[in-house]
This record gives C-alpha cells, sequence and structure tokens, in this order.
C-alpha cells in the first residue's frame, strides 16, 4: 500500500544530513539506526495518511483505482492502526536521538500529514511534498548535531526543488482526471507541457541547492564532479518525458530519481572521505 520501496527517495538525503554533521560531530552506529527508524516511520506514516485521505479521489481515477483501499482490499481501521503505529514509532525514534529531534517530531508529522490536503486548494502542492520531503535531511543534521546550521538548509532546499520538479513530472499522468475532480495540479492549472517546463526550472534551483551544500561545507572537488552526473541523469529524465509522451514517466518516478538519492549519497561520502576542499 505504501510502496516501501520508495523509501529510496528521501532515506539517502536523510542520511546524507546525518553524515555531513558527522564530519565536525561524529556518528554513532546508534544514532544511525534511529535515523533510519525515524525516516522510515514518517515517511510511512505520511503515505498511510495519504491513502486514507485520497481514497474516495483513487477510486475515481483508472490508475490509482486498484489500490489497496479503493478496492477494499484493506480496511480504514486497518491502516489508520498502521499509520498511528508509525507515526508513535517516529516520535519515539526522535527522542531516541535527542530532546531537539523530540520536540520537533509533532511539526514535522504535521507538515507530512498536511500535504496530503493541499490538492484541494492549491496547485503549489508539489511545492507542499517538496517540503516534506526536504524535513529529512535537516532531521538527520539535527540528529547528530543537536542544534541548527547552514549545511542542513542548502540541503532541503536541494529536495525541496528536486521533489517538486519530479512531482510536476508525475502529476502530468492525472491532469485530464484533476481538473475532472476540481483538484489542484500545476499540469491542470498550466498544462501539460508548460509544467514539464516548470518542471526543468525546478530541477535547476536543486542544482543550484546542491551546489550551495559543496561550498558551505567546503566539500572536497571531486563533490562538484559528481553534481556533473546527477545533472546528466536529471537532463535523461527531462529527455525521456515529453508533454506528447508520458509512457515513460514511472520509469522516470522510481528508477532515475531513485538513482539521483543514492548517487548523491554516495557523492557526498566520497566528498568526506577525500576531506575538506582546499583553502
Amino acid at each position: 500500500m505504501v510502496k516501501f520501496s520508495h523509501s529510496v527517495f528521501a532515506l539517502p538525503f536523510a542520511l546524507t544530513g546525518a553524515a555531513l554533521a558527522a564530519a565536525t560531530y561524529g556518528i554513532s552506529f546508534r544514532q544511525v539506526g534511529w535515523v533510519v527508524v525515524a525516516m522510515a516511520a514518517a515517511r510511512n506514516a505520511a503515505m498511510g495518511f495519504n491513502r486514507l485521505a485520497d481514497q474516495a479521489i483513487d477510486a475515481r481515477n483508472p490508475r490509482t483505482e486498484g489500490r489497496e483501499l479503493p478496492r477494499g482490499a484493506l480496511s480504514r481501521g486497518a491502516v489508520w492502526t498502521f499509520t498511528a503505529a508509525l507515526a508513535a514509532l517516529f516520535v519515539i525514534a526522535a527522542f531516541q536521538l535527542n530532546a531537539l529531534c523530540g520536540a520537533l517530531s509533532p511539526l514535522a508529522l504535521a507538515i507530512v500529514f498536511f500535504y496530503s490536503f493541499t490538492k484541494r486548494f492549491t496547485w503549489a502542492s508539489h511545492l507542499a511534498l517538496g517540503l516534506s520531503l526536504a524535513i529529512a535531511p535537516v532531521g538527520g543534521w539535527l540528529a547528530i548535531a543537536g542544534r541548527f546550521g547552514p549545511v542542513p538548509f542548502w540541503l532541503a532546499a536541494a529536495v525541496f526543488f528536486w521533489v517538486a520538479g519530479f512531482d510536476t513530472i508525475y502529476a502530468c499522468q492525472d491532469e485530464a482526471v484533476d481538473r475532472r475532480e476540481g483538484l489542484f495540479s500545476i499540469p491542470a492549472r498550466f498544462g501539460v507541457r508548460r509544467a514539464l517546463v516548470l518542471a526543468r526550472a525546478f530541477h535547476v534551483l536543486a542544482l543550484v541547492a546542491m551546489a550551495g551544500v559543496g561550498f558551505a561545507a567546503a566539500l572536497h572537488g571531486v563533490y562538484f564532479l559528481g553534481l556533473v552526473v546527477v545533472a546528466g541523469v536529471l537532463v535523461v529524465e527531462h529527455r525521456l518525458v515529453q508533454a506528447d509522451d508520458l509512457s515513460k514517466v514511472d520509469v522516470v518516478f522510481l528508477n532515475a530519481n531513485g538513482l539521483i538519492s543514492l548517487l548523491y549519497f554516495g557523492v557526498v561520502l566520497a566528498a568526506l572521505a577525500l576531506g575538506k576542499a582546499s583553502p
């Protein structure tokens, strides 16, 4: 129902935030374990809540009518139990990390749950999803550092625009359904062709923010070489999806973006292993 495999989008960025903090503050296996638990619990609680909020809408969309809730494979009670249990696990994991993470955990849940309603009143719902996932690297940083800093906010900006871009592409599949249902999205508001242009703009901004991470954290030059590869994957992603051919959207959504998150994490680890940039 919630596609645990889709955790690949945000989990590497949470771990990236933790790794960047660890370069200054150190890290333990215990902390890594609780970061993974917190990230997986929050993400899948949010997905469970989204399925509950969108059950009626999903039932009227040919693309989603086969999901577990619309077709009756799961009851709302079971999904509520699943969602509440994971939300509670997230709060527990956050407090296991440190008091600041614990105190902020209800706010994080409120943001990721609120996203499910945004499509009902604003075409900027894709940006709301970007904000929901942008919490991940900030949380990863706070889990280790226990305090704020500029680096995680550059990384959060990168995730914000990256997610907004690929979610805009994904939403192009539902342009007609969104208009029929009175739902709001960038494709429904501006059309598929303009939506794809905006998605490209979002991804350019994501790359700019990623460059900001490199400068703010004084990462080794290999980081910027890695960004060239990330940019290349994004270019391929946009070449695969055209306004008159959306057949490869699912491939782009999971494969290309899953690759980007894992590739970016690997690039950051390589840069940290090689040390700080030369003055």
